[in-house]
């Protein structure tokens, strides 16, 4: 019985560590990854081609500006001849090649790749570059969602003339780790309209997955309350993104870091407008209108950052009513099934391009907003108990801060009971004065 008892023990610290959010398990999408993949195309001694291309496969979450920089480390010191579609951000010392009359693109046993920004001369342009490091998430925009470039690697002087792939990636985006490279099924490419398919000589692939926690030690955003039948709003908690005051913004002041010059495709630390939660995005829920057969919700998102606008904002709900939405106002949606279809009750929004998909900064204007119309299912349907209100909200693929639901708004007293009291209350009062008058005619 100890032996039984030790053993499931084990087993449940270890199942606890592989969903722990340190090795960066989602359950709301549980397949998403970026495939950092390589291809070999064509290698000769001393010489290689190489694609290299990143992949954004997840559902949600997207990288932002000032995008991905990836870096890995050569095994025998290689060095980078040539890169189309991206570039690397320094040269590094390349003086044993002054003699041969041209040095490389790349010297460093570490070099840090960065996307070329739009606008990139043609001649150094390939497919699915360009774009600043930014890749979208496949639901979001799945036309975007991969970034490629392609180099040519060479041995060093007294390096091996064959190829090897190198180790210890990182893609230089908060919240990522990547494991080695393993080989896969080369990659065919499709040529003359699919008519024929040509193949890479050999193809790897790393993987790296997100944990919010490694992204950050504090949460990023939190949940506010409301609903018509409530005449309280439910805030914030108190410090959901810490309590810090460091880089707090109080009302009429400039935020520090527009005095200070930095690089506009670097990111500043986090500037928030000062508030009991302390976070940078605050969304609320608010039950609106309650009709025979629906429901109606509103939802907004608002900025407290100062220094930041969000772009190709999204959010993500998981509430049990999301199976029957009929009407979404302003904004794109999704529904999502992670689990194939079995359990149908989160959503993914959006905002609709070119109108409301950049969330401006701290403001009057800094929020966007949407209304669902729900359908109600009349064998479960109830405002009671906090019905109502999502269990878990995301902002861009990191959780939010919910109010704990003791706090959650409560349905008062129904309207039929009441009225019944009232109307028992009001017979009884009619019966005695009619007793007590009958009585005074006696007397």
């Amino acid at each position: 019985m100890g032996a039984m008892l030790n053993l499931l023990l084990v087993v449940t610290v270890i199942l606890f560590s592989i969903l722990s959010p340190t090795h960066g398990y989602d359950p709301l999408d549980p397949f998403g990854k970026i495939i950092i993949k390589w291809d070999l195309l064509l290698s000769s001694p001393g010489q290689h081609h190489v694609q290299v291309t990143l992949e954004n496969m997840q559902e949600y979450r997207h990288v932002e500006k000032p995008g991905w920089k990836l870096s890995w480390h050569w095994l025998n010191q290689e060095v980078i001849w040539d890169m189309k579609g991206a570039e690397t951000t320094e040269q590094g010392n390349c003086s044993a090649f002054a003699s041969s009359g041209n040095l490389p693109h790349c010297c460093l046993e570490r070099p840090t790749i960065v996307d070329l920004l739009p606008g990139a001369s043609l001649n150094v342009q390939v497919a699915n570059c360009c774009r600043g490091g930014v890749l979208t998430s496949m639901s979001q925009d799945h036309a975007n969602h991969v970034s490629a470039f392609h180099m040519t690697v060479g041995s060093s002087p007294d390096g091996p003339e064959e190829f090897y792939m190198p180790s210890n990636f990182d893609i230089g985006v908060p919240g990522y780790s990547c494991n080695n490279a393993t080989s896969v099924a080369p990659t065919k490419f499709s040529t003359d309209k699919g008519r024929r398919k040509t193949q890479a000589l050999a193809t790897w692939e790393a993987v790296c997955v997100y944990s919010q926690f490694r992204s950050s030690p504090s949460p990023k955003c939190c949940v506010s309350l409301s609903a018509f039948y409530y005449q309280n709003i439910v805030p914030c908690p108190t410090c959901s993104c810490g309590c810090s005051s460091s880089h707090c913004v109080k009302d009429g002041e400039l935020p520090p870091y527009l005095e200070q010059k930095h690089d506009p495709d670097e990111e500043v630390s986090p500037v928030v407008k000062c508030s009991d939660h302390m976070c940078p995005i605050r969304i609320h829920w608010h039950v609106k209108v309650n009709y025979r057969e629906y429901w109606r919700v509103k939802i907004t998102a608002t900025n407290f950052n100062p220094m930041k606008n969000y772009t190709n904002w999204n959010l993500v709900v998981l509430h049990p009513n999301l199976k029957s939405v009929q009407q979404v106002f302003s904004f794109n949606y999704k529904s999502l099934t992670p689990y194939q279809n079995s359990i149908n009750d989160t959503g993914m929004f959006w905002g609709v391009q070119f109108y409301n998909d950049v969330l401006l900064q701290e403001g009057k204007i800094g929020n966007v907003q949407t209304e669902l119309l729900l359908k109600k299912d009349m064998g479960n349907f109830t405002f009671r108990e906090g019905w109502a209100f999502p269990r878990r909200i995301l902002f861009n693929g990191d959780e939010c801060v919910m109010p704990s639901p003791d706090d959650f708004p409560r349905l008062p007293k129904s309207a039929h009971s009441s009225s019944s009291s009232s109307a028992v209350i009001s017979s009884v009062s009619v019966v005695f004065c009619f007793l007590l008058h009958h009585l005074l005619l006696l007397v």
